[in-house]
Order: structure tokens, then sequence, then C-alpha cells
């Protein structure tokens, strides 16, 4: 299959947006900010509507539309009494609505939000190439915060006593996140974005122990997904986003299957995940 420039094109780019998906992915289930991912996704629609409206590069104004709302969501959760989930509801419906409105404002569109909405890896062009590339870029800028983010997430009031900002952490993780969905809804779309990110961090905590074996774990994770569920779209002929989901999800149904899963035993290695800090998770 890699014969053609659009399967390259298409591995190339799955790949760079699996390696920052799959660290952001760790914190993100670690921290319980599962549902924030589906709001941005969904809100990255009203940004692409936009787009579409005016005739620019919809992802042009997704990034920043997203961006703002990730910001406003955590901003909101913290400097009033709503909890992050209504923050999260609420953004959620305005965007979609918003979206939906300015869509039936152009005829002829909707074929192209189907695109955006379920994603089209295949049909990926030089300029999301490089997108891509350039949030992988940003992403291993935050590799050096691995150890902060890690102390912060499990232990807070540590963390707090030893200097640190939990909540600059909040709106940094919630803004490196906004961008991965934006790249993540030309490949998988925005229905299935959240599960791009969230299905391999959940997987390689079923498997490791340590923090830093699910951080591996999760991106080998989700670069081999990519190219499993590229494999099975080229070879029985499928959508390639939701194939690329559907490997991710046999993973994690392997993972969850697997006598002992999920529990935390032993002594590990760097930084143990703390039952307490998702304890839904067992």
């Amino acid at each position: 299959m890699l014969e053609f420039a659009f399967m390259q094109r298409a591995v190339v780019a799955g790949v760079l947006l699996a390696l920052a998906g799959g660290y952001l992915g760790v914190f993100i289930v670690q921290r319980r900010m599962a549902f924030l991912t589906d709001g941005l996704a969904h809100s990255a629609f009203g940004g692409v509507a936009l787009g579409l409206l005016l005739g620019w590069p919809p992802l042009l104004l997704a990034l920043p539309a997203t961006f703002a709302v990730s910001i406003g969501i955590v901003a909101l959760g913290r400097r009033t009494r709503l909890s992050n989930d209504t923050a999260i509801g609420v953004f959620f419906a305005t965007s979609v609505a918003l979206g939906i409105v300015l869509l039936s404002r152009k005829q002829g569109s909707t074929g192209d939000a189907m695109a955006y909405l379920f994603g089209s890896i295949v049909l990926i062009g030089r300029q999301e190439l490089l997108l891509a590339a350039c949030i992988l870029l940003a992403t291993a800028a935050l590799v050096p915060q691995w150890g902060r983010w890690a102390l912060e997430g499990c232990d807070p009031e540590l963390a707090r006593t030893d200097g640190l900002r939990p909540e600059r952490t909040e709106y940094l993780l919630a803004g490196a996140l906004s961008l991965v969905i934006v790249a993540s809804v030309k490949l998988v779309g925005a229905v299935l974005a959240m599960a791009f990110l969230i299905v391999p961090a959940a997987t390689a905590r079923l498997w490791s122990r340590t923090l830093l074996g699910q951080t591996i774990g999760a991106i080998t994770l989700a670069v081999a997904a990519v190219v499993l569920g590229l494999w099975g779209s080229y070879q029985f002929d499928l959508p390639s986003g939701p194939a690329i989901v559907l490997a991710q999800a046999a993973m994690f149904f392997l993972a969850a299957i697997r006598p002992g899963s999920g529990r935390f035993r032993g002594n590990g290695g760097a930084v143990r995940t703390a039952p307490t800090a998702d304890s839904s998770d067992g």
C-alpha cells in the first residue's frame, strides 16, 4: 500500500499525531479529562463550519476556536461554582449548534462537513501533513515537563508544597490537547477524535503499573493502531478513520480481558500510578 503517495502521507501524518496524542493521552486519562477531549472535538466543528462558510481553510479557523474553547472551559470550571463537566457541556452544545447554523447558511457544504465529522486521512494534503509535524514539535517541547505533570497528577497537594502550580498545568494541557484534536479531526473526524487520544492511553493503563510504562505503551499502541488500521482500510476497503479506532478498540479489549489487568502490583519503576488518581480504573 505504500506504493501510493496518498497512503504514504496518511501513514506519516497518522504516526506524527499518534506520537503527540499518545503522550498527552496518558495525562488526560490520569487527570480524568476524557470528557474535555470529546467537548473540544465537537467544538472544532464550529470552527470548521465557519471556515466552510467563508471559503477559508477550515482547520485554520478551527485551531484558534478550539484553543479558545479549551481555555474557556478550564477558566469557567475554576472561577465559578460550575464543575468542569458542566462547563464542557455548555461549550459543547453551543459549538455544535453554531456549526449547524453556519452550515445552513451555505448551500452544498454538507458533504465537506461530513468529511470533517468522520475523517478522511487518505485525502490529506501537504498542508495537513505540515500541521501534524508542527503539532508533534510543539508536543515534543512539553516532554521535559513529564516529571512535573506526573507529580501533579498523582499528588497535587505534594506538588503545591514543592512550589508547583497544577492549575497552570491544566491550562497548558488543555491548550495542547486542542491542537492535537484539531489535527485529528482531519484524520478520524470530530466524532472519533476523542477515541484517538483516549483509547491507547486507557489500554496502556491496563497493561502497565507505572506512569512511565503507560507513557511508552500509549505512544507505541497509538502508532501500531494507525499502521494496523490503515492496512486494514487498504486491504478490506474500509473507512480509514474508523478502521484506526477499531484497531485501538481491539487492543483495549484484549488488555481488559487479560487476567489481573488494571491492578497495581509489585514495585514499579518511575512514578507509580496512584490509585486515587482515577479510582474508577481500579
